[in-house]
């Protein structure tokens, strides 16, 4: 009975020195992010093969502090890239597509040197295809199909010094999961 009762007085203590953190990012600071994504959201199924893998780079300013305590808020631009290629037969089409948006993300601290968040991704996808080969007679496709990206995402960066972070970001956009470099200015 007494190890039940400590349980909820480690967890409060627990708690406590995790809200005491600092915050990482804050209103001001100016972060590049630049990563690599595995397992993409873009070309999935038989015959596709990846040429160039998702690639990304963000910027994000800090614009707004103390939200919800010790939160804060930037925003910024945001470019992706990826390469793929349909081959059936000695015939396809070689995709890129080239993501342009902006996001916005919600930071808050839960342990020293790392920067927690979650944001939106608003942009828009260009799809860009060229055919190869000879075709399969009588199979009439227009495989490009621009439209609007979004992406929802959680992410931490870990600080190793004042100004580079190790990145991770989970979610929906080029890739279900990126992994990077942060620099901060």
């Amino acid at each position: 009975m007494k190890k039940l009762l400590a349980l909820p007085l480690i967890a409060f203590f627990a708690l406590t020195q995790l809200s005491a953190q600092d915050p990482v990012f804050v209103k001001g600071d100016k972060v590049l992010n630049l990563g690599i994504g595995l397992g993409t959201t873009l070309y999935t199924g038989s015959y596709y093969k990846l040429q160039v893998p998702p690639v990304s780079a963000s910027l994000e300013l800090g614009v707004l502090d103390e939200v919800i305590d010790k939160g804060s808020v930037g925003v910024g631009p945001y470019l992706g890239f990826a390469s793929y290629k349909w081959e059936y037969s000695d015939w396809g089409w070689k995709y890129t597509n080239i993501i342009l948006g902006a996001r916005g993300n919600f930071h808050y601290p839960f342990v020293e040197k790392l920067d927690t968040y979650t944001g939106l991704l608003l942009g828009f996808n260009i799809v860009s295809s060229t055919n190869f080969g000879t075709p399969v007679p009588g199979f009439d496709y227009s495989p490009t199909s621009s439209n609007i990206a979004w992406s929802w995402f959680i992410g931490a960066r870990y600080y190793f010094t004042d100004n580079i972070a190790g990145m991770i970001e989970l979610g929906y956009g080029i890739a279900y999961l990126n992994l990077g470099v942060a620099l901060k200015f």
